[in-house]
């Protein structure tokens, strides 16, 4: 597989720039067939470097190395306490490996916390619904939301039907075409909900399938719309209440969720290099 993606990556490469020059150190033009030579004087030093990372002694190392650093640290949430010892394990880590300029840029970064939160689907019966906050949401009331749902396939039909998601939670259950496509509802579907005057939204999680597990991910407000709470919900519940919907069943759902947004926090960039040996010079 590494060998595929060198040679898909030398192919991409070449097509890019066939038939062009580029400037090197902002002087002297390259070109194609600079390029091409240069690239495959480096063909024996690629190969060394898959041999070793496929059979040789770091073989299945970077994976240990990941489970190692997951299992240690956790989940790594922006401004949590988490986050500052995977900073600090991967300083350590990187100056061990005897990276060389190994350092620690400040940086401020956002800081959001979910908070206790949980729904329960209250008609036509009595269910728990797993959900996850999605990244800066805010929360609902002390007390809670109870309201009725509404569940659309898509941005038009909500769209579409506009009149009736006014003061209604919004399920949204868009089937999973490709992550890249389908995560905008999880990025805009409490500013789309908002817009039409929804009081919450619940996304069902952007991938392709779950057992029972919510998948969560950062949303963003627009300055211009109200902030409602959005969060995300399984597969299965999802198209549960899709099922419920197209029967014409009513489905009210109580929705609760703590999240605090906080003042952004101190954090760090962390940095190491590679010092080229024929120009040390360049980053």
């Amino acid at each position: 597989k590494m060998k595929y993606l060198y040679l898909i990556f030398l192919m991409n490469l070449l097509h890019q720039y066939a038939g062009k020059s580029l400037r090197r150190n902002g002087s002297s033009l390259k070109s194609f067939e600079d390029i091409k030579n240069e690239i495959a004087g480096y063909t024996n030093i690629a190969k060394a470097i898959i041999d070793l990372a496929v059979h040789g002694k770091a073989q299945n190392r970077s994976y240990e190395r990941l489970a190692v650093f997951a299992d240690r640290i956790g989940p790594r949430l922006s401004g949590s306490k988490n986050l500052e010892a995977a900073i600090k394990y991967m300083f350590s880590a990187l100056q061990k490996d005897g990276l060389e300029n190994v350092h620690l840029e400040p940086v401020k970064v956002p800081h959001w916390e979910r908070g206790e939160e949980f729904a329960v689907m209250l008609e036509p019966r009595n269910h728990s619904i797993a959900i996850l906050g999605l990244g800066n949401s805010i929360a609902t009331p002390p007390e809670g939301i109870t309201a009725e749902v509404i569940v659309v396939a898509s941005f038009d039909e909500l769209h579409k039907r506009a009149q009736e998601a006014k003061g209604k939670i919004v399920v949204y259950n868009e089937p999973f075409i490709s992550y890249g496509e389908t995560v905008q509802y999880r990025l805009q579907g409490a500013v789309e909900a908002a817009k039409v005057g929804a009081v919450a939204s619940l996304i069902r999680s952007i991938a392709s399938f779950s057992i029972h597990s919510p998948h969560t991910g950062w949303q963003s407000y627009q300055p211009d719309v109200p902030q409602i709470p959005t969060a995300c919900i399984s597969v299965e519940d999802a198209e549960m209440m899709s099922r419920m919907s197209l029967r014409g069943t009513k489905i009210v759902v109580h929705l609760r969720m703590g999240a605090k947004t906080y003042p952004d926090s101190l954090s760090f960039n962390t940095v190491a290099e590679i010092v080229g040996s024929k120009y040390p010079e360049q980053v």
